[in-house]
């Protein structure tokens, strides 16, 4: 019972930290906010900053989900599943959890934080990096078709990016809700339209000389 009050706590003091430096982050510019303005902000000690956070792009990389998630998602699949409709699935369903609890309304300053911060863009190729990699040895592990595998990967990966640019050009700075429902609608049908053409070229028979 202990225990679990104490991970609760523990759980409450890495979100209240994560949560006071977007806020500064997204207000101010990565590279202006240091680790000691946070720690101050959440009144918390700067050693209580990096026990929940290893290094300073951790606290604005605060969701392994976008590139840890695919993975975990082919990997929880049922046997036999198309995995390109299982990463459809896990994308759409990820959208709309974000929409959901408001975060994609602040999407354009997120990634012109990121623009403007080149430990950020480091880290951010880093994470899709991963996140690539990760994704074919999950494909790996349920089929031997490791060149497929690769290319399923490296292609979820071009249409994550085209996806996000096109969330971009959907949301208007300083979006209502109305219009960030409206973005929404229009993002899902582009995810359909991106995944079926994934789908479509990777179903194409080879060329016969």
């Amino acid at each position: 019972m202990e225990t679990g009050r104490r991970e609760r706590k523990k759980q409450q003091t890495r979100q209240a930290i994560s949560d006071v430096a977007t806020t500064l982050f997204l207000e101010r510019g990565f590279d202006a906010v240091t680790v000691a303005e946070v720690a101050r902000a959440a009144d918390v000690a700067v050693q209580t900053v990096f026990n929940h956070f290893p290094a300073k792009e951790d606290l604005f990389f605060d969701e392994p989900g976008w590139w840890m998630g695919p993975a975990r998602a082919v990997r929880e699949a049922p046997p036999g599943a198309d995995p390109v409709n299982v990463l459809e699935a896990a994308y759409l369903s990820e959208t709309r959890e974000r929409f959901e609890v408001g975060h994609l309304a602040t999407w354009k300053q997120f990634v012109r934080t990121i623009e403007g911060s080149p430990a950020l863009l480091a880290r951010r190729r880093l994470n899709a990096a991963e996140m690539e990699t990760s994704l074919a040895e999950a494909l790996d592990e349920r089929n031997p078709w490791q060149l497929r595998n690769r290319l399923i990967a490296a292609q979820f990966a071009a249409a994550q990016k085209v996806l996000e640019e096109q969330l971009m050009r959907l949301l208007p700075d300083e979006a209502s809700a109305d219009q960030v429902r409206q973005a929404q609608a229009e993002l899902e049908r582009a995810i359909t339209e991106v995944f079926g053409v994934l789908r479509h070229g990777l179903a194409l028979p080879a060329a016969t000389a």
